[in-house]
């Protein structure tokens, strides 16, 4: 396991995105790192621990978007200029 040192304005699935190429690992870097869970901008210089990833692990959407609607796309249906020509 290594260590990341934060720079001034990094957010979690920005250091995930630098890390490991998807932010949908952000859930991984917060849960090895719980002291600094509540931390939502961080300042320079906070070394938080790299965790190992799993051989093959899922590289889905980020957990906090799994269960959007917005995700289905039956459910989104757009609107073109707003009117409805009758």
């Amino acid at each position: 396991m290594g260590t990341y040192t934060t720079i001034q304005g990094d957010t979690w699935d920005m250091i995930a995105y630098r890390l490991f190429g998807n932010e949908a690992y952000m859930e991984e870097m917060m849960m090895e790192n719980l002291p600094y869970i509540d931390t939502l901008v961080f300042s320079s210089g906070t070394v938080l621990s790299v965790p190992e990833l799993q051989e093959g692990q899922d590289e889905g959407v980020p957990f906090w978007r799994e269960d959007d609607a917005w995700d289905d796309e039956e459910s989104f249906s757009p609107t073109e200029g707003g009117d409805d020509d009758e």
